[in-house]
């Protein structure tokens, strides 16, 4: 097991990116959803929780096969995504997710053409948990997960700059470049060196990261990748919400749950129209170990 906490600060307050991040994520799935890759979203829903109160459940799918290095597609089928559930209640939000393949030939359920899901031998003891909290400060927090399962678990403490802190050229876009971005609708912005310092207002996201890959190995190895993966997609997603804050600003929580709901719907279609013709055209995975039937 790896852990780690990463702190990434937004020149927002933690009001403002309610919106700002319901936002991001739709926008941001609907942009690196192409040719059957990306984010199908199966559910989303208010939910209450005895302890948490009311919130949101979200259940999606996430095809990356092709986004994997080489040395993992060589392990992997090539048709499986991964299963994320998140329970929003914001400010506090908790998320995983699993493996799950799928065999093109399978019996269909009753309700539907979809295939049969099962969960894969070839990864047996693999998992992400993320628990998120944000507060209005710089990131001073070290307290922020006391009440945490994991609280007394040796972690590092990540730092995430999202203006300094390189990202990966593919994701690069010179307008979300927030060291030279300006925000017209709130005047914030450019970000300089050292901005977390002076800026006002400031928020933390504060992500406590677990990842599980229990195979003697490559448990190491894939523990450390799941982890760059994953600080890779916080940074682009904190850089994104940011840089768009003049798209979403001016909504409330209704206007961007309307935003949210379209931009599933169309990104479900790119994902899914994709998805049945590779399916229809790929070789069986009969000769992959399976176990385990998920419950649909």
């Amino acid at each position: 097991m790896l852990l780690k906490e990463y702190r990434i600060c937004m020149p927002l307050t933690v009001e403002e990116y309610r919106i700002g991040q319901l936002y991001m994520i739709s926008k941001h799935s609907h942009e690196q959803s192409d040719r059957g890759e990306g984010v199908e979203v199966v559910q989303n829903e208010p939910f209450e929780d005895p302890a948490h109160g009311q919130g949101q459940f979200t259940e999606k799918r996430v095809y990356l096969n092709s986004k994997l290095p080489s040395w993992a597609r060589a392990v992997v089928p090539n048709i499986f995504y991964v299963t994320e559930k998140a329970w929003n209640y914001y400010p506090y939000t908790i998320t995983g997710l699993t493996v799950v393949c799928f065999l093109p030939s399978a019996p269909t359920r009753p309700s539907g053409p979809a295939p049969v899901e099962y969960t894969c031998s070839f990864l047996p003891k693999f998992s992400i948990h993320i628990e998120t909290k944000y507060e209005d400060n710089k990131g001073s927090n070290d307290n922020i997960f006391s009440e945490s399962e994991n609280k007394d678990q040796e972690r590092e403490v990540c730092f995430v700059d999202i203006a300094y802190d390189e990202i990966p050229e593919r994701y690069y876009k010179e307008s979300e470049d927030l060291r030279y971005f300006k925000s017209e609708k709130t005047s914030r912005g450019m970000l300089q060196e050292g901005w977390r310092d002076n800026q006002e207002p400031i928020m933390c996201s504060y992500k406590l990261v677990t990842v599980k890959f229990e195979v003697w190995g490559l448990q190491t190895r894939v523990e450390q990748f799941v982890h760059k993966v994953v600080r890779d997609v916080l940074l682009l997603g904190h850089r994104q919400a940011f840089a768009w804050v003049d798209e979403w600003i001016d909504m409330n929580l209704d206007d961007v749950r309307e935003y949210e709901k379209s931009m599933h719907e169309q990104t479900n279609i790119k994902v899914c129209h994709e998805q049945q013709e590779h399916s229809t055209n790929s070789p069986s995975l009969d000769d992959i170990e399976i176990h385990d039937k998920v419950s649909t």
